[in-house]
C-alpha cells in the first residue's frame, strides 16, 4: 500500500515538473525571439478635420526619429520606449495626441491626431496666430491656412488671467459661428474693442454689429438673424451704420448718415441670396441643422458667388422694391439710435 501511493507521488510531481519545465522553456524562447526580432517597418496615420493636415507624415517621421535616436526599421523593438516616444511627439504644437505599437508582424504604427484651429487671432501688434478648441495658442502653417473666424485687435501677449478669458470668449464665440454655415458666410472679422467687447464686421452691408460679450450668444445671434430677415432685407443692409443686439429682448439700429450712394439693386440681390437660406428656417433649431449640412456641402462662400451672378437681371421687380426715405431730411436729422425691434419681437421668436 505504501509503495503504490510512492509511486503515485513520484508519477503527479514528474507531471507537474514536465508542467513547468515546458512553460519555462516556451517563456526562455520567447524572450530570445523578442530580443532578436527587429522593426520591419512603420506606417504613419494623420486624424484631423478634413483631407487636408497641418502636419506632414515627414515631419513626423522627423519626428519619430528623433524621438528614437536613430533610425526605426531594423532596429530591435526592444529598442524602442514606446510611451516616451509618444510623449515626445505630444510636445510639436500641432499633435494633440499620439499613439505608437507594435503588429504581429512587427511593424511599428504611429497614429496622430492635430489640433483643429477653430480662430485666427491678430493682436495689436499685428503678430498673427491660431488657436485650437482647448485655446491652445498654434503658429500660423506654412501647409496649409484654416477657414476659421477672424479675431483683431487683441493684446499683444497673455499674460494675465483677464486676458485668458477673453481668449475663452473668443473660442466661444467662434465655435458658434464655425457651426452655423450662414454666419461663416457672412461674418467677416471679429474686432476686439479697446473694453474687451465684440464687434463683427458683416461681408454683406457696411454696418458693425455691436455683440458685448460672448454671454447668451444664441440669443443675440438669434435677435440678429431675425432683424435681417424682418427689417434689413426690406429697407436694404445700408440703411443702419450700427446694430446692437448686447441688450436683452431688443435689437438697437443707428442710422447711416452722410452714407454714400450704393447700387441698391446689386446690394439687394445680394441681401436676396445671403436670406435665401434664412427664409426656409423659420427656427433656430432648423437653422443649425441647415448649417451643419451646409459646412459638409459647401466649400466655397456663397455670398462671393451671388457677387458674381448679374445683380440687375436678378433684382426683385420695382413694384416690391421697399419704399426708400427722404435722403435730405435723414442728412439733416441727428444720429439717434433707434430701437426697431423690441422686447415683443425676441419672444415671438425665439
Amino acid at each position: 500500500m505504501n509503495t503504490k501511493k510512492l509511486i503515485r507521488k513520484f508519477l503527479f510531481a514528474t507531471f507537474w515538473l514536465a508542467i513547468g519545465g515546458g512553460m519555462l522553456t516556451l517563456l526562455i524562447a520567447a524572450m530570445g525571439r523578442q530580443k532578436k526580432d527587429h522593426c520591419k517597418g512603420f506606417q504613419i496615420t494623420l486624424k484631423g478635420a478634413g483631407d487636408y493636415f497641418f502636419i506632414t507624415e515627414s515631419q513626423v517621421e522627423k519626428l519619430l526619429k528623433d524621438a528614437a535616436k536613430g533610425k526605426i526599421k531594423g532596429q530591435p523593438k526592444t529598442a524602442f520606449h514606446l510611451q516616451s516616444m509618444e510623449k515626445l511627439l505630444e510636445q510639436n504644437v500641432w499633435i494633440r495626441d499620439a499613439e505608437i505599437y507594435f503588429d504581429n508582424k512587427d511593424v511599428m504604427h504611429v497614429s496622430v491626431t492635430e489640433r483643429i484651429p477653430v480662430a485666427r487671432i491678430f493682436n495689436v501688434v499685428g503678430k498673427s496666430y491660431y488657436i485650437d478648441e482647448t485655446c491652445r495658442v498654434m503658429p500660423l502653417s506654412t501647409e496649409q491656412s484654416a477657414r476659421v473666424p477672424v479675431f483683431t485687435g487683441f493684446p499683444s501677449k497673455i499674460i494675465s488671467k483677464r486676458d485668458s478669458a477673453l481668449l475663452i470668449e473668443v473660442r466661444e464665440i467662434a465655435n458658434y459661428i464655425l457651426e452655423n454655415g450662414f454666419w461663416m458666410a457672412q461674418v467677416a472679422q471679429v474686432d476686439i474693442t479697446k473694453d474687451r467687447e465684440f464687434e463683427l464686421y458683416p461681408v454683406v452691408g457696411s454696418h458693425v454689429v455691436k455683440l458685448g460679450n460672448a454671454e447668451n450668444l444664441e440669443r443675440k445671434f438669434h435677435r440678429l438673424f431675425v432683424f435681417y430677415r424682418n427689417v434689413l432685407s426690406k429697407t436694404g443692409f445700408e440703411k443702419y451704420e450700427a446694430i446692437d443686439v448686447q441688450f436683452s429682448g431688443q435689437v438697437i439700429g443707428v442710422k447711416a448718415n452722410n452714407r454714400q450712394a450704393v447700387d441698391s439693386a446689386k446690394l439687394r440681390y445680394n441681401v436676396e441670396k445671403l436670406l435665401q437660406q434664412a427664409r426656409q428656417i423659420p427656427t433656430e433649431d432648423q437653422l443649425a441643422a441647415r448649417a451643419l449640412r451646409d459646412q459638409q456641402r459647401i466649400n466655397v462662400d456663397p455670398v462671393m458667388s451671388a457677387t458674381a451672378a448679374n445683380p440687375v437681371a436678378n433684382s426683385p421687380a420695382e413694384g416690391n422694391e421697399a419704399p426708400r426715405e427722404n435722403e435730405n431730411n435723414e442728412t439733416n436729422q441727428p444720429r439717434i439710435p433707434k430701437a426697431v425691434m423690441g422686447r415683443q419681437n425676441e419672444n415671438n421668436n425665439n
